[in-house]
C-alpha cells in the first residue's frame, strides 16, 4: 500500500484543524528574492486543473532539443563570449591571446567553447562540497578572481546539472534567484535557508515552542492537499516538502513553486544563467534492482524526458500531470499544471532518503503520532509498498513508444534516485551529441569506499554505459578501475579524461566525439569532507569548513598545489574548440594536458585502499577547530552507518 492510503485518515487528527502555516517574513523582507515561482494555479502543493493552450500539450521524439531549448541556446551561447573572454583573460595561457580567438571564432557558434557543469550526489556531503565548486567558479563570490581562482567559469558555462544532493544545490540556487553560495549560507535573520544544525526530522526554528509539530503538522497538511485532488502521493512528497525549508527561502518552503516556472524568470529567459537539469533514474513495472540499463530521466524548466532509446521522448515540463495517451492530451482531456513542484522534483532525484525518513523520523521529539503511526504502518508493508519511489501518475508515457517503453502499458511512471545506477555524475544530459558540449567539469562526492571518499565508480559506471546498446551510441572517455585511481591518485587530485579527440572513432553521422571530463573529486584539502551520506545535520561551521574544502579542491587551494591551474583549466575548457578550427594547442597546455591528463595508465596490482578501507591524510593541512577532522568523520560514520546500512537496505529489497 502506498502512504497516501494513510493520509486521509491522518489529516483528520484534530491536530491539524487548529494548525497555522508556518509564517516567515514577508517576501519583501528576504534578501534572497526567488527565481522559480508559485506558479503551481492551486496556490499550494496540490497540482490542477487549468485550460489548455491553443495548441494542446504533446510528447515530442528525442530526436532534436527541444524548440525552447535551441531558442534560449541562440541567445546563450552569445552570452557567455564576454565572461568567457574575461575570464581566460585573467588565468592568462602563456603565449595565447584568448581574447583575438574567442573573438573570432563566436560568430559560428558551433566553434566557440560549450561548457558544462556536473554535481554528483551524496546528500549534504555532496550539496556542500559542490557548493565549494559553485563558489569557486562564481565571478561573484569575492576572491574567485584572484590569483589561483576560477572565478567566471559558472558565468561562461552554458549548462548546470546536478543529482540527489547535487539536485539540491542546483535547485536552491535556481529558486533563490541564481543567488551565490555565499548568499546562501550567509543567509539571514529569521531565515532557515541552509541552516542544517537542525535536521529535517526536528525542523527548522519557528516562533513559538513546539517547533517540530508544527512543521510536520504543516507538511503533511501540503502532501494531504495533492491527495485530495485526487494524485497519488509517497514518502517521496513527505522527503521532498521537509527539505524544502532548507533549500527554498519562502514561506512554508514554498509549496507552490515549481520547476517549470524558472523558464519564465526574466534572467534565465534573457539566457543570463546556464539551463539547469535534474535527473531520476525509472524503475521498470515488477522489477526491484536499477541497472546501468534503467532509463536515464532528465527534468530541465521546459521538459522532462529521457534520450534513451526506451523512452526516446519529452512531455512538457509544466503539464507533465496532464492525461496524456499516445503522446497527446486526448480532446475530451484536461490539463493539469502544478505536478511539477520544485520540491517533488528535487525529491525525485533523491528518493534514496525515503526509506532514511521512514527509519528515523521516530527518532525525533514532537512528531506528531499521527504522523509516526502512518511511518510504522509503511514500514511493516515497506517490501509491497513501493515508497522508494516517487509516483508519476498519471505516466505522462502512457501509450508512447509501445515497442521499446518499458512502461508503454503502465498508467503510472516509476521514478527513483538518479545514483542508483551507480552513475552518481549526472553526466547523461551534459554527453548527448545533440547538445555539443565541449567539456563537463564533474564534481564528484560519491561516498565509494568505506570511509565515504570518492574512487570513480560514478564516472566508471557511465564509461561502461556508453559501451551498451542502451546508450544508444553516444560514446564516453575510457576511465579507469577503482584500484587504478588509488594507485595513481586520480581521487586526491583533478584528472581529464578524453583529452585527446583522436583517439575516437566515430562510426556513424550521429556520433560525435565526447566532451572532455574534468573530475574534480571530494578530497581532504583543509577538511575530512567525509561525511556520511546519511548524516542529517551540520553545525554552521563545519558546514562552511567542507565547503571550504569544496573551493581548495576547485582552486588546488588557491593555486597553492599549482599555481597554474587556472590556466590549466582554460586548456581544457578550449581544447575541443581548438580541434574542430585546427588550431594547435600552446605549449602551456601541451604542459597541462601532460600533467592532468589520464594517460591509460592502468595499476593491476592491488594497493592498499582499494579494497575500501581508503583512508587518506591531508593534502593541504588542517583547516583548523572548525573543520571536521578524521577523527570526528569516523565518529559521524559510527553514530549514522546503522541508519545508513537499514536505510540502503530497505530500498535493495524494493
Amino acid at each position: 500500500m502506498h502512504l497516501s492510503a494513510l493520509l486521509p485518515l491522518a489529516l483528520l487528527h484534530p491536530l491539524l484543524a487548529s494548525a497555522e502555516p508556518v509564517r516567515i517574513p514577508p517576501a519583501d523582507d528576504l534578501i534572497l528574492s526567488p527565481r522559480a515561482r508559485p506558479d503551481a494555479p492551486s496556490g499550494s502543493y496540490a497540482p490542477a486543473e487549468v485550460k489548455c493552450p491553443s495548441v494542446k500539450p504533446a510528447i515530442r521524439r528525442a530526436n532534436t532539443l527541444s524548440k525552447s531549448e535551441s531558442d534560449w541556446l541562440m541567445k546563450r551561447r552569445p552570452a557567455t563570449v564576454d565572461p568567457m573572454i574575461a575570464f581566460l583573460k585573467r588565468v592568462n595561457i602563456d603565449g595565447f591571446d584568448a581574447e583575438a580567438y574567442i573573438r573570432k571564432v563566436a560568430p559560428r557558434i558551433k566553434d566557440l567553447p560549450n561548457v558544462g557543469i556536473a554535481v554528483s550526489g551524496g546528500g549534504y556531503r555532496a550539496l556542500m562540497n559542490g557548493a565549494g565548486f559553485i563558489s569557486a567558479a562564481d565571478g561573484r563570490t569575492p576572491g574567485s578572481t584572484g590569483a589561483g581562482g576560477i572565478g567566471g567559469l559558472l558565468q561562461a558555462s552554458t549548462y548546470l546539472a546536478g543529482l540527489s544532493g547535487g539536485g539540491w544545490l542546483v535547485s536552491s540556487i535556481y529558486a533563490n534567484n541564481f543567488t551565490t553560495v555565499e548568499t546562501l549560507r550567509t543567509g539571514r535573520k529569521d531565515s532557515n535557508i541552509w541552516k542544517f544544525d537542525n535536521s529535517i526530522f526536528e525542523g527548522p526554528d519557528m516562533k513559538g515552542i513546539f517547533d517540530t509539530p508544527r512543521y510536520w503538522k504543516d507538511v503533511a497538511r501540503q502532501v494531504g492537499d495533492k491527495r485530495n485532488a485526487g494524485f497519488e502521493t509517497s514518502i517521496t512528497d513527505f522527503w521532498g516538502r521537509a527539505l524544502a525549508y532548507q533549500l527554498i527561502d519562502a514561506p512554508d518552503g514554498g509549496p507552490a513553486y515549481t520547476f517549470s516556472s524558472i523558464a519564465d524568470d526574466d534572467e534565465f529567459s534573457k539566457a543570463q544563467t546556464p539551463f539547469p537539469i535534474l535527473i531520476a533514474d525509472e524503475r521498470r513495472p515488477g522489477t526491484k534492482i536499477i541497472s546501468l540499463n534503467s532509463t536515464v530521466y532528465e527534468f530541465n524548466p521546459y521538459e522532462m524526458g529521457s534520450w534513451d532509446p526506451s523512452t526516446f521522448g519529452f512531455a512538457p515540463m509544466k503539464y507533465i500531470g496532464s492525461n496524456f495517451s499516445a503522446g497527446v492530451v486526448p480532446s475530451d482531456g484536461h490539463c493539469v499544471a502544478g505536478f511539477d513542484s520544485l520540491s517533488y522534483i528535487f525529491g525525485t532525484s533523491s528518493s534514496l532518503f525515503n526509506a532514511f525518513l521512514l527509519q528515523n523520523i521516530s527518532n525525533v521529539a514532537g512528531v506528531p503520532e499521527f504522523l509516526l503511526n502512518a511511518a510504522t504502518k509503511v514500514l511493516e508493508d515497506l517490501d509491497a509498498a513501493d515508497n522508494d519511489i516517487a509516483q508519476y501518475q498519471p505516466n505522462p508515457f502512457f501509450g508512447w513508444n509501445n515497442a521499446t517503453n518499458p512502461t508503454a502499458t503502465s498508467t503510472e511512471l516509476d521514478l527513483v534516485d538518479g545514483g542508483l545506477d551507480l552513475q552518481n555524475i549526472p553526466l547523461h544530459p551534459l554527453i548527448q551529441p545533440i547538445r555539443a558540449v565541449d567539456v563537463i567539469f564533474a564534481v564528484d562526492s560519491s561516498a565509494d569506499t568505506t570511509y565515504a571518499w570518492p574512487n570513480g565508480t560514478a564516472l566508471r559506471a557511465s564509461y561502461d554505459r556508453s559501451l551498451g546498446t542502451i546508450a544508444n551510441g553516444t560514446l564516453f572517455p575510457p576511465v579507469p578501475d577503482a584500484n587504478t585511481f588509488i594507485a595513481l591518485g586520480l581521487n586526491q587530485r583533478p584528472t581529464f579524461f578524453g583529452c585527446d579527440p583522436t583517439n575516437f572513432t566515430t562510426t556513424s553521422p550521429s556520433q560525435t566525439v565526447p566532451p572532455l571530463v574534468v573530475y574534480i573529486p571530494n578530497a581532504p584539502y583543509t577538511a575530512m569532507s567525509n561525511v556520511t551520506t546519511f548524516t542529517p545535520s551540520y553545525k554552521t561551521a563545519q558546514r562552511d569548513a567542507i565547503i571550504q574544502n569544496g573551493v581548495d579542491g576547485a582552486t588546488r587551494g588557491a593555486g597553492a598545489l599549482d599555481a597554474r591551474w587556472p590556466a590549466c583549466v582554460a586548456c581544457a575548457v578550449l581544447s575541443r574548440s581548438w580541434a574542430r578550427t585546427g588550431t594547435a594547442p600552446p605549449a602551456e597546455c601541451a604542459r597541462c594536458f601532460e600533467r592532468y591528463c589520464w594517460n591509460g595508465t592502468v595499476v593491476s596490482a592491488s594497493v592498499q585502499g582499494a579494497g575500501g578501507e581508503y583512508a587518506p591524510t591531508f593534502i593541504i593541512g588542517d583547516g583548523g577547530e572548525d573543520a571536521p577532522s578524521a577523527a570526528a568523520s569516523l565518529a559521524a560514520r559510527g553514530r549514522w552507518v546503522g541508519m545508513a546500512v537499514v536505510a540502503v537496505c530497505g530500498l535493495m529489497m524494493l
